[in-house]
């Protein structure tokens, strides 16, 4: 397995890629819409050459923000390596703390982050139906029955210390 930058991927793998895991490579959460294919970001390819997981992310002033992290394959460390590099390149640009938007539905990221030292900051109660006027695909219901209303804040700060 091979992590690499996504600017050594070409635009359609990554495009094809958001196609098949979310529909199309378009985000849209509470902090603005993204077109993913676009966005900076880490993959990890497999022997085969295939693209097993994928971070993107964006970074503006003193703050990184994820935007999509998928590992295809689970309890490999795919995920927790992709994003150990997007908190590495973070660092390198001084930013102050990272944070995602996830939603309500979506317990094994909020169990994933959390035990990454990202807490809950904030939840934007009924954002999802407010992306669904842009986004009108996605789901009323996800694939654990959990309806999907809600977008929830997490923030990790990044301490001074491990700046330096």
């Amino acid at each position: 397995m091979e992590f690499i930058s996504t600017k050594h991927l070409s635009k359609t793998k990554l495009t094809n890629f958001f196609i098949e895991h979310w529909g199309s490579p378009e985000m849209v959460i509470s902090s603005g819409t993204f077109h993913c294919d676009e966005l900076d970001g880490f993959a990890a390819i497999d022997e085969r050459g295939k693209l097993i997981g994928l971070i993107t992310y964006v970074i503006e002033k003193d703050e990184c923000e994820i935007i999509s992290l998928d590992s295809i394959i689970e309890n490999k460390g795919i995920g927790s390596t992709l994003l150990k590099m997007v908190e590495k390149e973070a660092n390198k640009h001084r930013c102050q703390r990272i944070k995602l938007i996830t939603t309500n539905d979506n317990l094994h990221a909020l169990g994933f982050y959390q035990k990454r030292e990202y807490r809950l900051e904030k939840i934007y109660v009924r954002a999802v139906e407010k992306a669904r006027k842009r986004k009108p695909d996605i789901p009323l219901i996800a694939n654990n029955g959990i309806p999907i209303r809600d977008e929830l804040l997490l923030v990790k700060r990044i301490d001074s210390d491990e700046q330096n």
